[in-house]
């Protein structure tokens, strides 16, 4: 359950921000011909003002094409520009709009980690079932109410991390 909440301050972290950063494009993979690789290793990535991030290509000029491709389809809303091996990556100011959009993408992240949570509490719960033969009923039930209580305990510190976020995006 820790490792699902540790994921979900990850994704906030890394997805979710206003500020620019070079860090921002790290988790970018990029499909070249020896499989997928990450932007990071494949292009310097560097921040030449807070509107404007540069991915300098010359170390893997054949895969600029691939990293333009990949930059586009992130899912992050940014166009990047070839400027020979430099990749030049305009960061669009951050209207309200956007803001709100980052607010709903952060939603979909903590649903999406409540779906996990919920699976492992299952998996937890089905392991203690499975070990009725050698321990009491009452026992089982005991474990059961625990496991229930580490979900739901688990489920508000997502939720205040949600909260915690929206705040910050929202200003």
């Amino acid at each position: 359950m820790r490792s699902v909440v540790k994921t979900l301050q990850e994704e906030f972290s890394k997805n979710l921000s206003i500020r620019t950063s070079p860090g921002a494009l790290d988790h970018i993979t990029v499909a070249t011909k020896d499989g997928k690789l990450p932007l990071s290793q494949l292009g310097q990535i560097s921040l030449k003002s807070p509107q404007l991030i540069l991915v300098n290509m010359s170390s893997f000029p054949e895969s600029a094409a691939a990293a333009i491709k990949a930059i586009r389809e992130s899912g992050m809303n940014l166009n990047p520009e070839a400027d020979g091996l430099i990749i030049r990556v305009p960061v669009p100011m951050v209207t309200r709009e956007h803001r709100e959009n980052l607010v709903t993408v952060a939603k979909q992240l903590t649903n999406r980690a409540k779906e996990s949570l919920r699976r492992v509490r299952t998996e937890a719960i089905s392991q203690t079932r499975k070990a009725k033969s050698s321990v009491s009923e009452d026992t089982i039930r005991l474990v059961e109410k625990q496991i229930q209580q580490m979900a739901e305990d688990t489920v508000a510190e997502m939720e205040k991390l949600l909260a915690a976020k929206t705040k910050e995006l929202l200003g």
